[in-house]
């Protein structure tokens, strides 16, 4: 318990101070705010609309009761993103975690995303995961090198798994492992 506590802190690329801390219950206005925009933008979000203040602030509960990471990117007091894991519920997964982040486009390019994964990690490595798995579109190929970068490796791909745009694209599954094989 005491590693999901972490609050970092950092500088973005241009100058301005980033938090990422645990999520509380009084961040939950905030998260629908920005979430609503990165999902009008119907880019690289899994998901068609936002929870209502009383569904998020249920899900921030159900986290923490789970030991599950929910965190926070809070750029000059607004939150501006989200970084979550969800560990596997069944004993034969519990080592797992289902990792989905995301920003809103006024915070992006400013080396967030790389903090956002770095904070990740350190958690997965404190809950002895073993493993953790995420989707990306491939036309994100700004988060698919990010995560490349971070040594993630693809494991598999869904051919024209999405609509998106007027066009199909592929979803890929990509894992990083803690313990080499």
């Amino acid at each position: 318990m005491l590693k999901e506590e972490k609050t970092k802190k950092f500088t973005a690329k241009d100058g301005r101070t980033v938090i990422i801390r645990p999520v509380v219950l009084e961040d939950a206005a905030q998260i629908i705010k920005a979430a609503e925009s990165v999902v009008r933008s119907g880019v690289y979000i899994q998901k068609e609309q936002v929870r209502t203040l009383e569904e998020e602030r249920e899900f921030i509960k159900e986290i923490k009761e789970k030991d599950h990471m929910y965190a926070a990117i809070e750029l000059e007091g607004e939150v501006i993103g989200i970084a979550r894991v969800l560990r596997g519920e069944l004993k034969m997964k519990r080592h797992t975690g289902l990792f989905r982040t995301w920003l809103t486009s006024s915070a992006q390019g400013l080396g967030i995303g790389k903090e956002a994964m770095n904070y990740t990690l350190e958690w997965c490595q404190a809950h002895q995961l073993h493993k953790l798995c995420l989707t990306v579109f491939k036309s994100n190929e700004v988060a698919v090198k990010l995560y490349e970068k971070t040594g993630f490796v693809i494991e598999g791909v869904q051919k024209d798994q999405v609509y998106l745009n007027g066009k199909y694209d592929d979803e890929i599954h990509m894992a990083y492992f803690f313990e080499k094989y």
